[in-house]
């Protein structure tokens, strides 16, 4: 048991770390070179459609509202993003991906399918249910460490 724990302990680190440097070089090409990982994760955040809240969108990524205002001015600066205020409460500020935000979406999108698609490509149909509950407990790890941590 001690050596599938050094194993999983030894994967599990190097994966989340490999993870968020591939992502950061396979999303970040000469056309998406202004954009940092963070940015990328900001604008997958706000999606596409009319528009989300600044509140929705910093409860969705665990940040502040003024962590979000920073990198938003940065989006909308370069064009990413487009903000406008509510007509029915002019604090509620609201949030679009312009154009060139929803091509950088769906750059992003596309490396997530490619990513998992892999990984879909690579099991049999007795051992997706054990991935996903290997996933499942990861995610239920994350969440909880999350809760703890807040004030």
């Amino acid at each position: 048991m001690e050596d599938a724990y050094m194993t999983i302990n030894h994967v599990l680190v190097k994966l989340i770390n490999e993870i968020w440097e591939l992502e950061e070089k396979a999303i970040i090409t000469d056309e998406f070179k202004d954009l940092t990982n963070n940015d990328m994760h900001v604008i997958e955040a706000i999606g596409l459609g009319e528009g989300k809240n600044m509140s929705s969108i910093a409860r969705q990524l665990n940040i502040t509202v003024g962590s979000l205002t920073t990198a938003m001015n940065s989006l909308v600066n370069k064009k990413y993003v487009e903000r406008h205020r509510s007509e029915e409460d002019r604090r509620v500020v609201f949030v679009k991906l312009t154009s060139k935000g929803i091509k950088a979406y769906h750059h992003h999108e596309d490396y997530h399918r490619q990513m998992t698609q892999t990984i879909l490509d690579k099991l049999d149909k007795k051992e997706l249910p054990v991935l996903m509950k290997t996933l499942d407990a990861l995610s239920d790890f994350f969440a909880g460490y999350s809760e703890k941590k807040e004030p």
